[in-house]
């Protein structure tokens, strides 16, 4: 699976059973703005409803299912979606900064809402008359370029440091990632929190628990231990704190539910 495989998504090997997920790039124009488009659709017609948590980016999301769209602001919390019958969802989902060349509001007031694309960019667009993606992605990007978006130096640099805090290991306090930039940790934090909607401690420890789940679910058999070390812990016991207060489960208990669903979906 490309644009990032399952990162994000939690036990996938259950999860991809019950839905599909579909991810384009999005146009050269909207790429300082705009990450990707992307799309799940599910069939549960005679099964039990099924609920997908996810361990969000820091970002936001326009999506759009049957009756609107709407703006999911950067999600600190798993988010948890609601599957039953048949239905599809579309969505855009922006780069850490790019959303905030669109919001008419502070971004640090969307964390963790889910608002209408007026509240969020003072702005309306036409309902789409279907949900396919061949006719919601062209009316998102004419909305967007509504805006005449320009390159702007501060969201480059805002997606060049989450990606860095994403990518290097060396990366683990948020001293580390202003070292990177060369700006003091507060007018980091001032950067982030304008930008983003969250600083930039919380999207170092996002991360590395994304990075720590992944592995689980890829079946390795891990050293917790050297790998709290690895991705800047002080000792396991911070990893497992820090993995439980994101996900809910400690890595051990999350391990075996990966494990069950991976055995099951093998069958």
């Amino acid at each position: 699976m490309g644009l990032d495989g399952t990162r994000g998504i939690l036990n996938p090997a259950e999860g991809l059973t019950r839905f599909a997920l579909a991810r384009e790039p999005p146009p050269d124009d909207l790429a300082p703005f705009v990450d990707r488009y992307w799309s799940v659709r599910w069939d549960l017609e005679g099964q039990p409803p099924f609920e997908q948590e996810t361990l969000p980016y820091p970002c936001a999301h326009i999506s759009f299912a049957t009756l609107d769209f709407e703006v999911h602001g950067p999600g600190t919390r798993r988010f948890v979606a609601h599957l039953s019958g048949r239905g599809q969802v579309h969505g855009t989902k922006f780069t850490p900064a790019g959303f905030f060349a669109f919001a008419k509001v502070p971004m640090r007031t969307l964390v963790d809402r889910v608002v209408s694309l007026e509240e969020a960019t003072g702005r309306t667009v036409a309902v789409p008359e279907s949900a396919d993606p061949a006719v919601v992605r062209p009316i998102v990007e004419s909305f967007l370029r509504s805006f005449e978006p320009t390159p702007d130096e501060d969201i480059d640099l805002v997606n060049r440091l989450v990606l860095r805090a994403q990518e290097d290991r060396g990366i683990a306090r948020a001293e580390d990632l202003a070292r990177v930039a060369g700006v003091s940790v507060r007018s980091l934090h001032r950067l982030f929190e304008r930008y983003v909607g969250v600083g930039p401690k919380w999207i170092v420890r996002r991360s590395r628990v994304q990075e720590a789940a992944e592995r689980v679910a890829g079946g390795a058999k891990v050293d917790w231990a050297a790998v709290a070390q690895e991705l800047g812990y002080h000792d396991q016991a911070h990893l497992i704190r820090d993995f439980r207060a994101q996900i809910g489960f400690t890595p051990a208990t999350y391990a075996r539910q990966c494990e069950a669903a991976t055995r099951a979906s093998s069958r």
